[in-house]
């Protein structure tokens, strides 16, 4: 069966971010919030990202409302019942996605795939919950959804080979390029980009270099796009501290561990960018390092 409609549970960063770039594929997408507040603020990233294309002559005023009209959206789970798939974008809450599925499982169709955008939380889980295990999948997509190519494409044990090549075709006809994991804790990039970035912390927490100095290291020195500290900045503290927590859960090692100073940051409510501070300042153009973090 082709994939023409598109369901999308959440609007947030990730969830419009996934409704855009499947409405700018050619699919008909249905994206549902739980609030028309919520519905309107998500629906409105969109428009702006968009218009900013438009302003710089990437995107035509025409292309621009052609896309638009491809989205619509809802508040109640139930109108995405058409869907040939069902991407979920919502807190990284295994409970809490649990309870979308059980829903979705009863009003949709046995032939729809559903797919969860969880960097960290056990595909294998969510999917035994629902009676259709074999047409489940992880497609972790990367922020911003619109500019990052990459969708790790996930199988549990009880994923069919069709319903995981279908979800991997799905990927590619997005634009983006699909990398096959198994459901591991962390899949490929965060397995391997998390303990990178704790390392980072725990160097600056043993004085091995300042802030600028290890951003600098691994910038200048492997020629990475942007320093280990300056990337948890990006990424959000609290959602590394929240990713790093379940890795060290599954596997109790200590690599995986979160260090005392993202335990203290995040307490402190120093997110990083999402918040003004992490490692650095960004009430000051450029962002200056925070001082007194160790």
């Amino acid at each position: 069966m082709a994939i023409k409609t598109v369901g999308i549970v959440g609007c947030g960063l990730m969830g419009s971010g996934i409704a855009q770039v499947c409405a700018e594929a050619g699919y008909r997408v249905i994206v549902r919030e739980v609030s028309d507040d919520l519905l309107k603020k998500g629906l409105g990233k969109i428009e702006s990202f968009l218009a900013k294309g438009v302003e710089r002559g990437k995107v035509t005023p025409e292309r621009k409302a052609e896309i638009r009209d491809r989205l619509e959206g809802t508040t109640s789970l139930e109108k995405l019942s058409g869907a040939d798939i069902v991407i979920e974008a919502v807190v990284e809450n295994l409970d809490a996605k649990r309870e979308v599925y059980q829903v979705l499982d009863r009003v949709c169709p046995p032939a729809t795939i559903f797919a969860s955008n969880t960097s960290s939380l056990s595909i294998t889980e969510m999917a035994a919950v629902t009676k259709r295990a074999d047409r489940f999948v992880g497609m972790h997509f990367f922020n911003p959804v619109p500019l990052m190519k990459l969708v790790e494409v996930v199988r549990s044990p009880l994923t069919s080979a069709e319903a995981f090549e279908r979800a991997v075709e799905f990927a590619r006809s997005l634009g983006k390029t699909p990398v096959r994991a198994t459901d591991r804790t962390g899949f490929i990039v965060n397995r391997l980009l998390v303990p990178y970035l704790l390392d980072a912390i725990r160097a600056l927490e043993e004085g091995v270099g300042s802030v600028v100095d290890i951003d600098e290291g691994m910038r200048l020195g492997c020629g990475h796009p942007m320093g280990p500290l300056t990337l948890l900045d990006f990424v959000g503290l609290d959602t590394t501290y929240y990713i790093a927590d379940i890795m060290f859960d599954e596997f109790r090692e200590k690599r995986f561990a979160p260090p005392p100073l993202l335990k203290r940051m995040v307490q402190a409510g120093l997110h990083g960018r999402k918040t003004g501070k992490g490692f650095y300042d960004y009430s000051q153009d450029p962002p200056k390092p925070v001082g007194g973090l160790v």
